[in-house]
């Protein structure tokens, strides 16, 4: 599978890797390859798991009837003179009951080898599925060693870009102060960290790679369980899920904020602000600037163990995805629809309108 192979190269990569920027480079590549080939792991597991069930009834069913009919040609065999009076027209309709019967048995008993030989081809295809798991189960040491290594080969980094920003006093009085996270954006946007010399942001729009490999949990203003709506999305992910930057751009905070838990806000570009709320560990310094794909923290919760991926994969509900994400996105101080901006989630806000 092709998620294996992407994991293959990156393990290689990682064991040519020298400096801290190549590093850090290899070691997001690993660990993006893992989950997409959890990912992907998890969905063809899913439809295996189906498919199979699917035939096995089939085959069930047709066993059946096959016996049955069966049992009543064994019958007719082995005593057919009484069986001659059972047809309401008599001999003649009993004989031509008992050819139809002799021409439909070998075409039911023809129908039913034919799921059994795609019930073999759907195990065997379950077969290669695990031993692909297998290979994952590999990748996932190394994507554990991966995480707890790019911490350090971050902190290595001495070659990026960095900003003058906020004066650190400032921001730190901007934290105790702001009671909401408007608040907090509002007086992150009353500054610009200036955005010289990267892409123009507004070129991203509808082209921008999710931060984080998961699904939309709820949209733009939809209200949570406690019936708080916000004007950013929710995307669910599994735990240890790697977050990266969809465009590059400049930190402007990197924290923990109100109960948002860790927070990145980053500037890609002149009046844009791109709030991503909800990690566990999160990296960079205020003042860097980073390059699109650049890794900016991990999700919560444990390594999820193979074994039981596989199984729960296998019976058709997969890896739960228990981490939740936000992301907000601000333009002009003001909170702006971020689905049209992103490629995978764009189809879902309807009607478009580009900036």
């Amino acid at each position: 599978m092709v998620a294996a192979t992407n994991l293959q190269v990156a393990i290689k990569a990682l064991e040519g890797a020298r400096s801290a920027k190549e590093r850090v480079k290899t070691l997001t590549q690993t660990i993006t390859a893992y989950e997409q080939g959890l990912t992907a792991l998890r969905e063809s597991l899913r439809q295996v798991s189906i498919r199979e069930a699917t035939l096995l009834l089939q085959f069930e069913a047709q066993r059946e009837r096959v016996s049955q009919l069966i049992a009543v040609l064994s019958q007719m065999e082995a005593d057919p003179a009484p069986l001659l009076l059972l047809h309401p027209t008599g001999p003649l309709g009993t004989a031509r009951s008992g050819m139809m019967v002799a021409d439909v048995a070998p075409a039911l008993q023809a129908e039913a080898e034919e799921l059994r030989a795609q019930l073999n081809e759907v195990r065997a295809l379950r077969a290669l599925q695990t031993t692909a798991g297998q290979t994952l189960a590999n990748g996932l040491r190394v994507a554990q060693e991966a995480r707890t290594t790019l911490s350090q080969a971050i902190s290595d980094r001495t070659d990026l870009p960095r900003r003058i920003t906020e004066d650190p006093a400032a921001l730190q009085s901007l934290l105790e102060s702001a009671q909401t996270l408007d608040a907090f954006a509002d007086g992150l946007s009353e500054t610009e960290a200036g955005a010289e010399g990267l892409e123009d942001f507004g070129f991203g729009h509808g082209k921008l790679a999710l931060p984080v490999l998961g699904t939309v949990l709820r949209g733009p203003d939809e209200a949570d369980a406690a019936g708080v709506r916000r004007p950013g999305i929710v995307l669910a992910t599994r735990k240890q899920a790697l977050v990266t930057a969809p465009w590059s751009g400049t930190i402007r905070y990197r924290g923990p904020l109100l109960d948002f838990g860790n927070v990145i806000v980053l500037e890609p570009g002149a009046g844009y602000l791109l709030i991503l709320a909800g990690m566990e560990t999160v990296y960079g310094e205020v003042g860097e600037v980073v390059a699109e794909g650049a890794p900016l923290g991990l999700m919560g919760g444990g390594e999820p163990a193979m074994e039981e991926f596989l199984i729960s994969a296998e019976s058709g509900g997969g890896a739960r995805d228990t981490e939740t994400l936000y992301v907000e996105l601000r333009q002009g101080g003001e909170p702006v629809d971020p689905l049209p901006w992103f490629a995978a989630t764009a189809p879902l806000a309807g009607e478009q309108q580009v900036p």
